[in-house]
């Protein structure tokens, strides 16, 4: 019978299994480790992760899958089904005093960059280690280039103030069923928050990310003005390791944190 689909949840499932062992073996040793897997469909991933995890929670947010896997895994002691979303879910809650936790999972495309966010921001809070996630690989290439480079934007420098990024493999739509439209690539996160390095408080970088990337034609100059910093302190502030006609895209993290502390 072939497994039916509700799009509005954005459900491709993964039906290649080369794949799904390629990617639950990329976690590495969670024998001692709480695992916390994003949308598990029809558990593709979910059974080869449940013999080998200290702990496993899944969260999944159509109601006759969380039912299907709960009753499948209902003997095995180690692992939770929790039909939630995962943008709802308290993630601190779910790990308690277990140190922190690992992340599995095919992120829906459709939230992609939400789901990534939040996982920024539990890794900032000390609850994640490293995360093993699929997305539409037009995202995985923003999140994992480097400036200077047509694809380096936003999302990029929040993935990289926040995280170690590594691309692993890339997946045809034929790996999934129904097949999406798209490829999808799987990347590899260890979260490493880099706002103590660079002597920049987290709120703050972020809000001025924002401002540097809000028009990327723009020169950094005209976006900084666009977003309510006077020329005269902008001049004072500049940098020497920043160009003057430098758009945000072609500047490395470490310059801009040093003009986001002469501004600050």
């Amino acid at each position: 019978m072939p497994k039916t689909r509700k799009p509005k949840l954005g459900q491709n499932f993964l039906v290649d299994d080369a794949a799904r062992h390629a990617i639950a073996a990329a976690l590495g040793d969670i024998s001692e480790r709480t695992v916390i897997e994003i949308g598990p469909g029809h558990g593709a991933i979910t059974d080869l992760l449940a013999p080998k995890a200290k702990r496993l929670i899944a969260l999944e947010l159509d109601r006759a899958l969380a039912a299907e896997l709960t009753f499948r895994f209902r003997e095995q002691p180690n692992v939770t089904i929790i039909e939630t979303d995962v943008l709802e879910a308290d993630l601190a809650a779910l790990i308690g005093n277990s140190g922190t936790a690992d992340v599995i999972g095919n992120l829906p495309y459709y939230i992609t960059s939400d789901i990534l966010l939040k996982l920024f921001e539990a890794g900032r809070d000390g609850l994640l280690g490293r995360a093993v996630v699929m997305m539409q690989r037009e995202v995985a290439d923003r999140l994992s280039a480097a400036p200077g480079v047509r694809e380096y934007g936003l999302l990029s420098a929040t993935a990289q103030m926040n995280a170690e990024v590594d691309s692993l493999f890339t997946l045809p739509p034929g790996a999934f069923s129904p097949p999406p439209d798209v490829f999808s690539t799987v990347l590899r996160l260890h979260f490493a928050p880099r706002f103590l390095e660079l002597g920049v408080d987290p709120v703050g970088f972020d809000r001025f990310l924002k401002v540097l990337f809000a028009q990327k034609r723009k020169t950094l100059h005209n976006n900084l003005r666009a977003g309510g910093f006077a020329a005269e302190a902008v001049a004072a502030a500049w940098p020497a390791s920043i160009a003057p006609q430098a758009r945000a895209e072609s500047v490395a993290l470490e310059p801009l944190a040093e003009l986001y502390r002469a501004l600050s």
